[in-house]
């Protein structure tokens, strides 16, 4: 079913509820759009829905007002502790969006209680909330909400307590479906009657049946919605109609930073959104742009941040101009008003994210602008994303005359060993990150002069790594001093590290040890990588305990643990050890590196 027309609620089958369009009058709503003239009445008519719409096209309120409507309209009340309502989101930045949307049409109806439960809060506090106030609508991640169906011993029945459930909503379900989610999932579903409504929103909602089947949904219609104008012989553009889509190329990697910097400068009285590929390089670029763009508030989030984020979401938001500099935690769904460019300094690992990602910006009927930056060897990822994703760009020419302020973040660097920590980190993750592109015959880690990107991330010195072993980098000057007599500006921990260094000097040299050769940490699979998979699986089949393998394994990362405490093994050493598997253990120096992992 495709829908492209908008109406006013009056046209609606159904005449909503008076409580519902006094808060649609209140925030301004007058007119539904697309994707809510089309799945509002076939919710509100008891039809399961599959719907995708391009982002920022309103579909929280698509399903916000047939859940208020529906549970208005049973015939037994719900009592305290009965779920009536479940909304189910991948990241809590938008669960703790829909939640506030939620709460402008629950406060004129007081009978209902809703909860939001998410990372990065205490779960017995949820268990206490929950049982003091009950939670008639629960907005939640995947994680938390099947840790709650856990907490029976704490006094929490939620197995129970849905028993009374009639709709259930998964939002941004495509991924949410992914393999990621799909163990917690699975465990949530098993726990729900089957006799229920059931809405999958997405952007780019998947097309593959058996997932529906999985997620419950029995006949369900699916609801393409176009973009207004778009003719029906047309390919469907992924975007946003009055997004205005842009690239550059930067012609040298330390040109691109100049670039961002100049960019940024020159829209000061705008709000930007700046997407890197890792948390490393955002705590790195981030702390540099702090500095370097005077006059601005720059804010920073990733998904490895926990108690943090929450109110670094809530303050960006409430901003009228500023930065926000992340990785694609805040990709999908994220609802920030008066986003006016969408930066992506780094392409992102998939193409769809890079949809999700410009849709941060031109929101319901809004303008916007969305701009990446490319190097001359990866300007074919324009013709690829116009194919790929149906999504065009237009070239932007940015001035060649910008100041060269890596100098400066060199010297913030050499200032604060904290700093140069963060940029080894940042270079490691990113070379990670690129080696595992899904564009892999675009974006080629053999491509990348390692020089020059080194220049463009201010580095003193080359890290060790395996990528780097046998290589020469002309052009690269490293600083003149020793980098190890870098200070830390915490004193205390200045103090620790001196500590160390001293013990370090004190322990007899180790013996000389057989390398083996290994593999690029980019191709590797780490330790928890593996260790997530197995438990993943280990959850959908039996819900069993601890395995032996996995038991083996922590284990043996105890016993490497005390041998470091022994001063049995160096810290580098052990850093190779723990990252890689007990039959391949390897022994030499090498940098660590910082894997992108996005928790719910």
């Amino acid at each position: 079913m495709n829908n492209s027309t908008e109406g006013t609620w009056d046209s609606l089958p159904t005449q909503l509820t008076e409580g519902i369009l006094q808060t649609l009058e209140e925030i301004k709503f007058t007119h539904m759009t697309p994707v809510q003239s089309a799945c509002i009445p076939l919710f509100m008519s008891n039809k399961d829905v599959a719907a995708e719409a391009v982002t920022g096209s309103g579909k929280t309120l698509a399903f916000v007002i047939p859940i208020i409507e529906l549970l208005l309209r049973r015939e037994e009340k719900l009592k305290k502790m009965q779920v009536g309502a479940l909304v189910i989101t991948p990241t809590r930045e938008l669960a703790l969006q829909i939640s506030e949307v939620m709460a402008l049409f629950t406060s004129k109806f007081p009978q209902f209680t809703q909860i939001l439960l998410i990372g990065g809060t205490n779960p017995i506090d949820d268990v206490e909330k929950f049982k003091e106030n009950g939670a008639n609508i629960v907005i939640a991640t995947p994680g938390r909400l099947e840790d709650m169906f856990r907490r029976k011993p704490d006094g929490l029945d939620l197995a129970s307590s849905v028993r009374s459930l009639d709709v259930l909503v998964l939002d941004e379900a495509d991924r949410l479906l992914d393999m990621g989610f799909e163990a917690s999932l699975n465990t949530i579903l098993a726990h729900l009657p089957k006799q229920r409504r059931t809405g999958l929103f997405s952007a780019t909602q998947t097309q593959e049946l058996e997932k529906l089947v999985r997620a419950g949904l029995r006949n369900p219609v699916r609801i393409t919605v176009k973009e207004k104008g778009v003719a029906e012989s047309a390919v469907v553009q992924k975007t946003p109609s009055r997004l205005c889509n842009y690239f550059t190329v930067s012609h040298a990697t330390e040109n691109k930073f100049n670039n961002l910097v100049a960019f940024l400068r020159q829209h000061k009285q705008e709000k930007h959104l700046v997407f890197f590929s890792t948390c490393a390089c955002v705590e790195y670029f981030g702390r540099a742009l702090e500095t370097l763009v005077k006059k601005v508030t720059v804010h920073a989030i990733h998904g490895k941040m926990k108690n943090k984020r929450n109110k670094i979401f809530a303050d960006f938001r409430a901003l009228k101009s500023g930065i926000l500099v992340c990785t694609d935690v805040m990709a999908r769904g994220i609802d920030i008003p008066d986003v006016h460019w969408v930066l992506q300094y780094d392409p992102p690992s998939s193409a769809s994210a890079f949809v999700h990602r410009c849709g941060r910006t031109a929101r319901i009927g809004n303008h916007g602008n969305a701009l990446v930056f490319l190097l001359p060897m990866e300007e074919s990822y324009v013709n690829f994303l116009s194919i790929n994703q149906k999504c065009p760009l237009q070239k932007m020419v940015l001035t060649e005359e910008v100041v060269d302020v890596l100098p400066k973040v060199k010297a913030m660097s050499l200032a604060d060993r904290a700093m140069f920590d963060r940029g080894m980190r940042a270079f490691v993750s990113f070379v990670q990150a690129y080696a595992k592109h899904e564009c892999s015959l675009i974006f080629r880690v053999k491509d990348l002069n390692f020089s020059t990107l080194a220049r463009g991330f201010a580095l003193l010195r080359m890290p060790k790594m395996p990528e780097l072993k046998g290589k020469t980098f002309p052009g690269f000057d490293g600083a003149a001093l020793d980098t190890d007599t870098i200070r830390y500006k915490d004193k205390n921990r200045e103090k620790l590290r001196q500590k160390m260094l001293a013990e370090l000097k004190e322990r007899p040299p180790l013996p000389k040890r057989n390398f083996i050769k290994n593999k690029s940490w980019s191709k590797q699979k780490t330790k928890t990588e593996r260790r997530k998979k197995r438990s993943a699986k280990r959850k959908h089949e039996e819900g069993s305990d601890v395995e032996d393998e996995d038991m083996k394994e922590l284990l043996n990362d105890t016993r490497i643990l005390k041998r470091l405490k022994k001063g049995k093994i160096s810290e580098e050493d052990f850093e190779k050890q723990i990252t890689t598997k007990p039959k391949n253990k390897i022994h030499g120096g090498g940098a660590s590196g910082e894997e992108e992992a996005e928790e719910a």
